[in-house]
């Protein structure tokens, strides 16, 4: 279905101000410009994921926006569009005992370190979002970046859809569980699945043990 006039003339000044970190960042002369973003700090299971991702200045990407704003399908068509037209992109994983171990925070950062490291192309200046990560390369964290720049927004959608499809994945390991509707969050038929057969080998265990712990108790 075609987009009324004025519907069009609002998501095109969106996309506009979508640029608006990167046309100021092409000004001061920075030109490999990497959009960071993960998925997944808060869910009971899985890894959390990040990506990154070099766009071309003000690519036409249509309908680019926060992976949280679209649907499943959206994001899956637009992480391909994304892929074709980025310079380069990659994507960190950092699973459930390393979470465990180092905690959710710390866990993020490393899997944004990797993303980086991923691309095979050194980006000048990183736009992550809300974080700032210990690599020797320009850097500003930009609070609800993935709904204010299009190259965090960019790989928001590229870890969103990595992750999804590794939970779908695990799904298939334990389908009590239901991760591939849920993905690992705290939904109340995830939470039911904890209390009756307890955690299984990929949830985040200093997640889940106060609700097993109230189960028990």
């Amino acid at each position: 279905m075609k987009m009324k006039p004025e519907k069009q003339a609002a998501e095109q000044e969106r996309l506009h101000k979508l640029w608006k970190w990167e046309r100021n960042l092409w000004a001061a002369g920075y030109s490999r410009i990497a959009g960071v973003d993960e998925a997944g700090r808060g869910p009971l299971a899985g890894p959390v994921v990040a990506a990154s991702v070099i766009l071309p200045l003000e690519v036409d990407i249509p309908g680019l926006n926060d992976s949280k704003q679209l649907s499943p399908k959206k994001r899956a068509d637009l992480a391909e569009t994304i892929k074709q037209q980025a310079l380069a992109w990659g994507v960190g994983v950092v699973d459930h005992s390393e979470i465990d171990r180092i905690n959710i925070l710390q866990a993020s950062k490393k899997a944004m370190v990797e993303a980086v490291r991923q691309m095979g192309m050194q980006p000048d200046f990183l736009l992550i979002d809300a974080l700032t990560v210990a690599l020797d390369i320009p850097q500003a964290g930009v609070v609800h970046g993935d709904a204010l720049s299009a190259s965090i927004a960019a790989a928001s959608i590229i870890a969103k859809t990595y992750r999804d499809a590794l939970m779908e994945m695990m799904d298939k390991l334990y389908p009590e569980y239901g991760f591939k509707d849920h993905k690992g969050y705290g939904t109340p038929r995830h939470i039911e699945a904890l209390k009756r057969c307890g955690p299984c080998p990929v949830h985040r265990v200093t997640f889940v043990s106060k609700i097993i712990k109230k189960a028990v108790d």
